[in-house]
């Protein structure tokens, strides 16, 4: 299974730079997406049966143009879970599961913590979410967590250690849940699996050319349940693709 998860930030904009080409190229499995910023009857499925995704499942925020998260497939899930369950995170779409015969996929978007009631949100949303997956764990063992987590784990996730430790992103406090969620949840960072020293981003600001010079933050994850950790064969990030502020990130398991 080949895994793409992509935080295209707005999917129409991303389709007028010929994501669609980029799709065909990569050939993926399964796509989950983020801040798609789209209701679903704003989303033209056919778009993405054309290229064989024949199911196509959206999750959107209350609030039009905000937020939001998709899955497509080239096979059938066994089932389609919108949401975690839980009212005040369920209102900006940010969860969408799908179960397969051997595998859960998660789209997530963890919220970023903008100001001090946002950060406050965050926190909130990372204990609970959490909670939430310890006991999904129960019943649905292999799980792949895709998306955007808002949090650069370690120092050689981010251009610029230390200057920003005061930056939501790069908070001890947010880091140290990463830390937790790995450790304590059963999770593997896959990316870091594969390529342990490995100095690679996933987003980088619109502001002073920061793409341009590798100024960036590894934000985008497969963070992999432990049980699936020998099936790991490929990780990696995709900086080529520029539909977004964000690159896709690839995950093969066997």
């Amino acid at each position: 299974m080949k895994v793409i998860s992509y935080n295209v930030n707005g999917i129409r904009a991303a389709l007028k730079k010929d994501l669609v080409g980029w799709l065909r190229a990569a050939d993926a499995d399964v796509v989950c997406f983020q801040e798609t910023k789209a209701q679903p009857e704003q989303i033209d499925d056919q778009i993405f049966k054309d290229l064989g995704y024949e199911f196509c499942y959206w999750f959107s925020a209350e609030k039009k143009g905000y937020s939001s998260v998709g899955i497509i497939s080239k096979t059938k899930p066994k089932h389609v879970e919108y949401g975690v369950g839980i009212d005040y995170m369920d209102r900006e779409g940010r969860n969408l599961r799908a179960d397969f015969e051997d595998v859960s996929v998660m789209s997530l978007y963890l919220p970023s913590g903008t100001n001090d009631s946002r950060l406050q949100f965050k926190l909130n949303y990372m204990d609970d979410f959490k909670i939430y997956i310890e006991d999904l764990k129960r019943d649905y063992p292999n799980l792949v967590i895709c998306g955007d987590y808002n949090i650069c784990h370690e120092p050689i996730d981010i251009h610029d250690p230390v200057r920003l430790k005061t930056v939501s992103g790069f908070l001890p406090i947010e880091r140290e849940w990463l830390s937790a969620f790995l450790e304590e949840s059963g999770f593997v960072d896959s990316f870091r699996k594969l390529n342990e020293d490995v100095v690679q981003y996933s987003w980088w600001s619109y502001r002073a050319n920061a793409r341009a010079n590798n100024k960036g933050w590894r934000l985008d994850y497969h963070l992999v349940s432990a049980s699936l950790e020998d099936k790991i064969v490929r990780s990696v990030i995709l900086p080529e693709a520029k539909h977004s502020d964000h690159c896709p990130v690839l995950l093969e398991l066997k």
